[in-house]
């Protein structure tokens, strides 16, 4: 990691030693090589003088909390202040003459011109300064807020996703002891699921999203689970269109939906219904639907109470913002359609690095 002290130092030194020198040549330049022993060290002098006004303004900043001024306000008090900087670098220029020996005349050096022409120049360079400082601070704070922003996204994930794991695992391990009295070899047969679908969860477990097609397999193993506990009331549908297999979900969104789905709706039933998987793939956005047997009470306010639900929603607003969409809605009177809309863009790499 950048010690920033160091660099600040390394930054002020330099860049006004590079002042002078540019000073020193412009002089040469403009003397025709006639540059003295004495103005060199008056301009080495000078800039000293600049670093030193500089620091102190600097720490005028930290203290007084200008950084975090509103644009309006911060614009007008940095430039009465440079221009403050540069008539105090005016007047202590004319000690370091006298030292120096160097020629002086009292009615040119307090002429009000001279002392508004040098200032205004020294407020130049005190702004491009400025410009600098206050650029390297903005792109600093913008960092770390990228990277605060990221903590705390990837901090509330790592939530949900504690939430749902539970939140499963209980209701797959209370279809397992369902079975176990009833027929022991169709529960052995749903621990060989669960396992499949609990070495899927952990391997996903530090991933913001995943491959749709393993996804789809843990939805699949989820679906063969319940099958043996419903039997014939539990009927399912997969229609995947192939080019959603180029898409990334986030880890259980799906089946907790289709979860969702069984334990609100189907298990009520007697009859049981059927759980329908389809995808659709238009302009770079996949659609998921999830279809199953059943109907919403008071509509969107019965929607939303679900853990599942808010935890679908949290994550899909966490990851693509604005552009997912989420909604379950009564398709007709036998059915309930759960809808999700995700962009492709954002990629694998980019979401699952460390």
């Amino acid at each position: 990691m950048v010690n920033k002290y160091r660099l600040y130092w390394s930054l002020q030194i330099g860049g006004w030693l590079l002042y002078a020198f540019i000073q020193i040549v412009s002089s040469f330049l403009a003397s025709g090589g006639g540059v003295t022993p004495r103005r060199i060290i008056f301009l080495l002098v000078e800039a000293a003088l600049c670093l030193m006004v500089t620091h102190f303004f600097r720490v005028f900043l930290i203290r007084w909390k200008w950084l975090y001024f509103p644009m309006r306000k911060l614009i007008p008090t940095v430039l009465m202040a440079i221009f403050v900087m540069g008539i105090i670098v005016y007047f202590l220029r004319i000690p370091v003459n006298l030292i120096l020996g160097r020629l002086f005349d009292p009615i040119v050096a307090f002429d009000p011109s001279q002392i508004l022409g040098q200032s205004f120049f020294y407020t130049i360079i005190f702004f491009l300064w400025s410009l600098f400082y206050f650029t390297y601070h903005y792109f600093d704070q913008y960092n770390k807020s990228l990277k605060y922003e990221a903590s705390m996204i990837e901090i509330e994930l790592n939530n949900l996703k504690s939430q749902l794991n539970p939140h499963f695992i209980f209701n797959a391990l209370n279809s397992i002891r369902a079975l176990v009295d009833e027929n022991p070899a169709k529960s052995k047969q749903a621990i060989n699921q669960l396992a499949n679908i609990l070495r899927n969860s952990l391997a996903s477990d530090k991933k913001g999203l995943t491959k749709f097609d393993d996804e789809l397999r843990i939805v699949k193993d989820y679906l063969g689970l319940e099958s043996i506990r419903f039997e014939e009331r539990l009927k399912t549908e997969f229609d995947i269109h192939p080019a959603s297999y180029g898409f990334l979900v986030p880890p259980l969104m799906i089946q907790t939906l289709v979860e969702n789905g069984i334990k609100h709706g189907i298990s009520r039933l007697t009859k049981g219904g059927m759980v329908q998987v389809k995808t659709y793939v238009d302009n770079d956005r996949m659609k998921i639907h999830i279809r199953n047997t059943g109907h919403l009470i008071n509509g969107a306010k019965r929607s939303t109470t679900g853990l599942g639900l808010k935890n679908t929603t949290q994550r899909l607003k966490l990851i693509y913002g604005d552009e997912a969409s989420f909604r379950i809605v009564n398709e007709n009177d036998n059915f309930v359609l759960t809808e999700i809309i995700i962009p492709q863009h954002i990629t694998y790499e980019s979401i699952n690095r460390g």
